[in-house]
């Protein structure tokens, strides 16, 4: 059966909006600064766009026209402003008092406020980008809400939505696995565009200049993008760069997309920076140990039996394990979430970590791993585990966050074998997160942790530490006799700690073991923190936040957002369309509840299937088929009242929030996959029906989708009160906001459709 135009075209409008929507999420965020842990703002943003957009339906300009230009603009934004970052050291973005924050952002500290003549406002930042980008998809919802117009049966056409969104998520995902370049994801969104520009020919020509700028700037954002080769500009621009910037071309430095960070590689240092902040260097671990090899010499030194068994999370590049290797470990798990950085790794790594036999390597989320193996281990070590991104842009939470919970120590635990012991090791930027872990690694294993920072201070103050802290929890007994007994442990230094071997124990340098200038290993106490008192857990895993609170910046952001949308829906929005009795402030709370709904299942899955971009993909998938299948059962149905609906999702909102998802992770696979999705899902079915009856009776299609959107917009601000409720309790508002809708809905019943 041929599908008419109408439907064609809503569908396109729906893959374009969704598709353009996760390549601004990813590019945006890896090119301004510090956006990588705010890409929340960009969603939102584009949530503003759409809802605004389908506002605009009835007016004759057509602001898909403005699309391609805006896209230009707002790439060159980002990328000045990541050059200006760049080549001004006295710049400082400022992200709430780097030196004493109320939530750490790594690679934050080394540019302080105090020290800097240029200080700019990372909420200013956002605001600018959440502005530009809400203009962006400004056009696309517009085209979007005169395509639901088009089609009277208002239910076919959320359907078609849904569908054209389903197959951005596909698209989107396929992008991913042949980890193509940005030139790819902004050909395919802007000549989407292409297709729906209107105007004389004079218009679309300038409009076909800008696109094809637009695409040729992304491609030049950077000089290393001219080594991409999934860029098919690359050999064209490298020439050109080798005739107009010799110095440029012959940069050998390397841009790589991975599904989570643009990485750049140096092949001259082995450095390993993502989104512009340094993350990795692979060094020779026989010539340059530095801390990688302290667990297994003071191990070794102490009398302690010989590591058989260790498994690395957070494996990276390779030094945690080629460290393991030299020690004598006979067989390493090597778990790492990001597969372009492990191909680093095994591709240039001096040692050749991953090609040793006795290397098992594993491309998974540390906490997944750790609740599928049934392996024992000698040694568990968390290297250096800091992802520099948010888990999706639906939350606050970081990569790396369910691995810092008292449920991660307690996996950790169960797989140890009694002479085990746990070791985590990072530049943790304050003290008082050393103090927490410390705490929470206390409270889990039973044991007082070992406490080591470089350089060697006698106590970790609570606030800033500039040195690289080693915490070591289980059977260290042995450790613990050896610095009583012997005093401290001495290795030698050439920068930091390099050295693979060290001398021993001992109260002073052994005199005929002296190599050059010795560092001191000693354990430290901890100063008290308040923040040790709150231990992060499943459902509040907010290792870096140092209080139950949304933090000044999180407000303030808030407050930019807020602002800046009533702003745009005030330029744009017809008159009349904002009138609190015009306004469907039923669809509105739909939407507010159903962000939160969605934003809690996508943190609940992560947790029990781990937080790869594959499972990311899976879920996003899976909730809009939740939201296919209500829209089929309306069109069969074709229930005549809600009541019993609303009542099934307070009830499945209310099992959600009593059943703890930990409770699903000891049952068998195919269990647990059916019991967690059955669970997590089936609110979301009954809220999809909802909306679909409710939307089958509009009147004006796309204002009240416009108003669903612009609801979806203010439970994503609603979601920082998980940093004070945990996601758990959050269902409490998703519930609260359900109600809201059938207070405010009309006492009537659907029509037949």
């Amino acid at each position: 059966m041929r599908m008419p135009p109408s439907h064609i075209r809503l569908f396109s409008i729906s893959f374009l909006a969704l598709f353009f929507e996760l390549a601004c999420i990813r590019w945006f965020g890896s090119y301004v600064v510090f956006l990588t842990f705010f890409t929340n703002v960009v969603l939102l943003a584009s949530f503003l766009g759409l809802s605004t957009g389908c506002l605009t339906a009835s007016r004759k300009v057509d602001f898909i026209n403005w699309t391609p230009l805006l896209t230009l603009a707002a790439a060159a934004a980002a990328v000045g402003t990541r050059l200006l970052y760049a080549r001004l050291p006295q710049l400082v973005v400022n992200l709430g008092n780097q030196l004493s924050p109320q939530l750490v952002f790594f690679g934050a500290e080394f540019r302080h406020p105090d020290l800097a003549s240029i200080v700019v406002p990372m909420e200013a930042i956002a605001g600018v980008f959440f502005l530009l980008v809400a203009l962006i998809f400004l056009g696309l919802g517009q085209t979007m809400g005169r395509g639901l117009d088009r089609i009277p049966n208002r239910v076919h056409a959320y359907t078609i939505n849904i569908l054209g969104s389903l197959a951005g998520i596909v698209g989107f995902a396929l992008v991913s696995v042949f980890r193509l370049s940005p030139f790819w994801w902004f050909a395919v969104s802007l000549a989407g565009c292409g297709f729906f520009l209107t105007g004389e020919r004079w218009r679309r020509a300038g409009n076909g200049v800008c696109i094809v700028a637009t695409i040729l700037f992304v491609s030049l954002a950077q000089w290393g993008a001219l080594s991409d080769s999934r860029n098919p500009l690359a050999p064209w621009l490298k020439r050109l760069a080798a005739r107009v910037a010799p110095s440029a071309a012959a940069d050998d430095r390397q841009t790589l997309w991975s599904p989570y960070y643009r990485i750049n590689y140096s092949p001259e240092k082995k450095t390993i920076a993502v989104n512009d902040i340094g993350h990795q260097q692979m060094v020779d671990i026989g010539a340059k140990g530095l801390a990688y090899a302290l667990p297994y010499s003071l191990s070794r030194d102490a009398g302690r039996p010989p590591i058989r068994d260790a498994l690395m999370i957070g494996a990276g590049a390779g030094n945690d394990v080629a460290a393991a290797l030299q020690a004598g470990v006979e067989r390493v798990d090597a778990v790492e979430i990001d597969p372009v950085i492990y191909e680093l790794g095994e591709r240039f790594h001096p040692n050749r970590p991953y090609q040793d036999p006795r290397v098992r390597i594993h491309l998974d989320d540390g906490r997944s791993f750790l609740k599928k193996s049934g392996q024992k281990y000698d040694l568990v070590v968390y290297a250096l585990v800091d992802s520099l991104v948010l888990h999706s842009g639906y939350s606050s939470v970081r990569l790396e966050s369910f691995l810092f919970t008292r449920q991660a120590f307690s996996d950790v635990k169960a797989r140890l074998r009694d002479d085990g012991v746990f070791v985590m090791y990072n530049y943790y930027r304050q003290g008082w997160i050393i103090s927490r872990l410390v705490e929470m690694a206390r409270e889990v294993f039973g044991r007082e942790p070992l406490v080591i920072l470089f350089p060697y201070c006698e106590t970790i103050p609570e606030g800033a530490t500039g040195g690289f802290a080693m915490i070591l929890v289980g059977d260290t007994d042995r450790l613990e006799h050896a610095f009583q007994t012997q005093g401290s442990y001495w290795i030698p230094r050439t920068n930091f700690i390099t050295h693979a071997e060290g001398t021993g124990f001992g109260p002073s340098p052994p005199a005929d073991r002296l190599v050059g200038e010795m560092a001191r290993i000693t354990p430290a106490a901890v100063s008290p923190s308040s923040a040790a008192d709150i231990i992060p857990d499943d459902s509040w895993p907010f290792l870096y936040l140092k209080g139950r609170a949304i933090p000044g910046l999180s407000l303030r952001g808030m407050a930019v957002i807020a602002v800046l949308s009533l702003l745009v829906l005030a330029g744009f929005a017809p008159r009349g369309a904002l009138r609190l009795r015009r306004f469907n402030w039923v669809m509105f709370f739909l939407g507010a509840g159903f962000m939160l709904l969605e934003t809690r299942s996508v943190v609940h899955m992560a947790l029990l299937f781990g937080a790869t971009w594959v499972v990311n993909s899976i879920v996003f998938f899976a909730i809009l088929v939740m939201i296919l299948l209500s829209n089929l059962y309306v069109l069969l149905i074709r229930p005549k009242q809600l009541m019993w609906h609303y009542g099934a999702l307070a009830a499945s909102l209310v099992l959600n929030i009593i059943v703890d998802p930990g409770v699903f992770l000891g049952l068998p696979a195919p269990v647990k996959t059916v019991a967690s999705c059955l669970l997590a899902f089936l609110p979301i079915f009954f809220a999809g029906v909802i909306f679909a009856a409710c939307f089958k009776e509009s009147a004006e299609p796309d204002r009240d989708f416009g108003a669903n959107i612009a609801g979806v917009v203010f439970g994503g601000l609603a979601e920082n009160i998980s940093m004070i409720a945990g996601f758990q309790n959050l269902l409490w508002l998703a519930l609260a906001f359900y109600l809201l809708s059938r207070a405010l809905r009309p006492a009537r019943r659907t029509r037949p459709i």
